[in-house]
């Protein structure tokens, strides 16, 4: 269930919120923010746990204040298909559609705001600021689809793995889970297993791990633990990627 903040502290939440400046409610007005809060409420979503389903009726859209959430589909033979992450700032859900698009679940403690979507709609045709960034958004995430289609259909393996190295990491400091001490060195944790990474790009876990060793004993990389990545030769990766 959503979390209801008390009255006055929804608006002191979202002025104090870490991604304010990058959210879909980033151009709005004082006075539109305490509207918008009148709406929606945050939500805490636990490891593992979903907040909306493919083909169910699209109740709430939301907005990612903190975590990463993957987003996926089902296969015609039941099997799942990754087709994204989404991480601080990023919108999900669809306004002015009946049924939600994908699945989104939570690959580690995430918080959301999260609105119905009937009242986001009105909120939206109301103010045309918010509308604007709403498509904006959308076109962003069509960009960002074109580039996953290529990533999957046209790159081998190793090309695959740079390249989700390279987006995470710069997805990762820019949403501030991550930090970069040197414009050459991208330290930042991965929010997925190795399991994960290779549903995401369509590869065995054994193929994953063989190029994470090989970038890993080239130097490209450093990795400490299960999750925590240095990119040391990021020109390596990028030249890898293209």
């Amino acid at each position: 269930m959503m979390e209801a903040p008390a009255p006055e502290d929804e608006l002191n939440f979202c002025q104090a919120c870490t991604v304010r400046n990058r959210a879909i409610c980033a151009d709005l007005e004082t006075y539109e923010i305490a509207l918008l809060n009148k709406i929606g409420r945050r939500r805490r979503l636990e490891a593992g746990e979903s907040l909306m389903w493919e083909g169910d009726d699209a109740v709430y859209v939301a907005n990612v204040v903190s975590g990463v959430l993957k987003l996926s589909t089902q296969t015609s033979d039941g099997r799942e298909q990754i087709l994204g992450l989404a991480y601080p700032s990023d919108f999900l859900g669809r306004p002015f559609g009946n049924t939600s698009p994908y699945n989104a679940e939570a690959l580690c403690e995430t918080v959301v705001c999260v609105f119905r979507r009937t009242d986001f709609e009105r909120f939206a045709l109301d103010h045309s600021r918010l509308e604007h960034k709403l498509l904006e958004r959308t076109l962003s995430e069509l960009d960002r689809t074109r580039r996953w289609m290529l990533l999957l259909g046209r790159m081998n393996a190793e090309e695959r793995l740079a390249a989700l190295l390279l987006e995470i990491g710069a997805r990762s400091v820019a949403a501030g889970c991550g930090n970069s001490a040197d414009a050459d060195i991208d330290r930042f944790e991965l929010p997925m297993s190795r399991q994960q990474i290779a549903d995401i790009l369509g590869l065995t876990i054994e193929t994953v791990s063989r190029q994470l060793t090989k970038m890993r004993e080239d130097g490209i990389i450093e990795i400490r633990g299960r999750r925590k990545v240095t990119i040391c030769k990021r020109g390596v990766l990028e030249k890898l990627a293209a």
